[in-house]
């Protein structure tokens, strides 16, 4: 994937993606009924959305960019296909394939290496190697990361813990203050 194709995706899926660039509190606080739009809790709610929108937004910055490492990496792949495919005899290779190959890697045949260009070749089969190696990493600390939440999530429940809230607050006593400001907007709904 070159750059210009990750400024499309990202011109595309980012640029009118914040919340505020297309929902202002005005308008989201407008949505609500005339009697509640002063309740604290409606900006409250619109700062969770906003939180949440960018936290999806950085999200797809970062899975635009891994997308653009695993396009040179599937480069590589196709290249040393490619030399695999130049190797090996004329009977058994596939024409469509090797069209395709071509088409994506965006070179022709490469000439037989020298001592001058091997070099090169073997320097990036090893970043590509790294970098495999680094994805392969990151993906089982997430997973032994993710593993260990779901094992103390269980335990918590198991023994009637629960983790603190986003507020800090313990979990009941924040269900306890939900429920008072509920019962006081129910119980004045002007106000």
């Amino acid at each position: 994937m070159s750059a210009q194709e990750a400024k499309i995706l990202g011109d595309f899926l980012l640029a009118p993606a914040p919340l505020r660039d297309f929902m202002t509190l005005r308008d989201f606080t407008d949505i609500f009924p005339r009697a509640h739009r002063t309740n604290p809790a409606v900006q409250d709610i619109y700062r969770e959305l906003h939180r949440l929108r960018e936290k999806d937004i950085e999200l797809v910055r970062r899975d635009i960019a891994a997308e653009v490492k695993r396009s040179k990496q599937l480069r590589r792949e196709y290249a040393r296909e490619r030399r695999q495919l130049d190797d090996a005899t004329v009977a058994g290779l596939d024409p469509i394939a090797l069209w395709m190959e071509e088409e994506l890697s965006g070179e022709g045949r490469k000439k037989p290496h020298t001592l001058q260009t091997v070099h090169f070749d073997i320097e990036e089969a090893c970043q590509s190697l790294e970098a495999q190696i680094t994805e392969i990493e990151d993906e089982n600390r997430r997973a032994l990361v993710e593993v260990q939440d779901v094992v103390g999530a269980l335990s918590d429940l198991r023994t009637g813990r629960f983790a603190p809230s986003a507020s800090g607050e313990d979990i009941g006593e924040e269900v306890l203050a939900t429920l008072k400001r509920l019962e006081a907007v129910c119980a004045n709904p002007a106000g």
